[in-house]
């Protein structure tokens, strides 16, 4: 149904200016067809653990008409015993992204005067490096803060502090830092000695973002736990096979969390999210096999592409990094897609010629490897 104009105008004019100015986060394609093999957003191939689809299923009863658990308590308790804190350091979000966006709010002062950050300078800065997850821009935009990405080198290692220092493009007294460790969309781990030296030099609070982390040789979660201006990321999505349940969490400081749980929302975790997540911490051992069969097939995919003439960066992750040889990035995802077979092109500065792809199930990168030789064969030569 077409709408008559309004007297007032366009409804435009009611948008704050500064929502009219956001660019969105844009999410890996979610195909609307059926039979494609989908390799772009890093979801496990791996269903939930059965014990925990039975649990979600015993949970639909009447239940559904009462609100959740407001703070995820009994999930708060299982993950303390996990990381061997107490409940009060550990709040349970949306998905770690809800945690994300909290954070930013809680810890970083709005940017004020017409121009990003002429009041409080790094007190209003949301630093990270470059390319990292693409949400921490947009978070930082919605709240009207200062984005300061730090480009990464062309390997996309870990920058030391004396290079920071060095290269004076580091805010030391950035409000919020985040690190994505295992870094996306690179795959490349970060040395947790590495990682603390970096934390400790840094004045403000840092979130070490580890959505991948279950997938690694190390994690930092020690860090979350020593230092009280650090905090740790995690979620239930990529490793745990529950991206359709949206649970994550974050661990620190108890007065960090504490001012979390100020200002999240009062049921901001469904409840069937919170006894499937639940479920999951008692079913550990079925996890922990499928992230050996992820590893694996990682090394296998690698090996593979790397004979065939593909330049792979080392992973920590469920996903590689790879440069295809013959054809643009961009046209082989163009031809996988013809293929049937999903993977993800970014297109950014510093990863034009790059394909993150995802590492699916033992058949399916099977089929991705047969069909990346078939089409190596009618590629030219660049």
């Amino acid at each position: 149904m077409s709408q008559t104009p309004h007297r007032h105008g366009s409804p435009v004019q009611w948008v704050r200016p500064l929502v009219r100015r956001l660019h969105a986060y844009v999410p890996g394609e979610q195909p609307k067809i059926q039979g494609l093999i989908k390799l772009n957003t890093n979801e496990n191939p791996y269903p939930p653990s059965p014990k925990v689809l039975s649990a979600i299923r015993k949970a639909a009863d009447g239940r559904l008409r009462l609100y959740p658990d407001p703070t995820a308590q009994p999930l708060r308790d299982q993950l303390a015993r996990l990381h061997g804190c107490s409940a009060d350091q550990i709040i349970v979000g949306n998905g770690s992204d809800e945690l994300l966006a909290l954070g930013v709010r809680a810890f970083v002062e709005p940017a004020t005067g017409g121009k990003a950050g002429s009041k409080y300078g790094s007190k209003s800065r949301v630093q990270y490096f470059w390319p990292s997850y693409s949400l921490y821009p947009v978070l930082a935009e919605t709240h009207g803060a200062t984005t300061h990405p730090v480009p990464l080198a062309a390997d996309f290692a870990l920058p030391s502090v004396g290079q920071l220092r060095r290269d004076r493009c580091w805010d030391f007294r950035a409000a919020l830092t985040f690190i994505t460790t295992p870094n996306a969309p690179s795959g490349r781990g970060y040395a947790t000695p590495d990682l603390e030296v970096l934390c400790a030099a840094m004045k403000g609070v840092v979130v070490l973002d580890e959505a991948y982390a279950d997938f690694a040789n190390d994690n930092a979660m020690g860090l979350a736990l020593k230092h009280p201006h650090v905090l740790v990321s995690r979620t239930f999505s990529k490793a745990y096979s529950l991206c359709f349940q949206r649970v994550g969490y974050w661990v620190g400081h108890p007065e960090l969390i504490a001012a979390l749980h100020r200002i999240r929302d009062s049921y901001n975790v469904n409840g069937l999210g919170q006894i499937a997540a639940s479920a999951t911490l008692k079913n550990l051992p079925y996890y922990r096999r499928n992230f050996r069969r992820v590893v694996g097939s990682r090394a296998t995919v690698t090996r593979e592409l790397t004979g065939m003439g593909w330049e792979v960066l080392p992973s920590q992750t469920n996903f590689i990094l790879t440069r295809p040889p013959g054809a643009p990035a961009s046209q082989w995802l163009e031809r996988l897609r013809q293929r049937r077979i999903l993977v993800r092109w970014f297109g950014t500065p510093g990863l034009e010629s790059w394909l993150r792809i995802t590492i699916g199930s033992e058949s399916e990168m099977e089929t991705l490897l047969k069909t990346i030789r078939d089409l190596s064969r009618s590629t030219p030569a660049r």
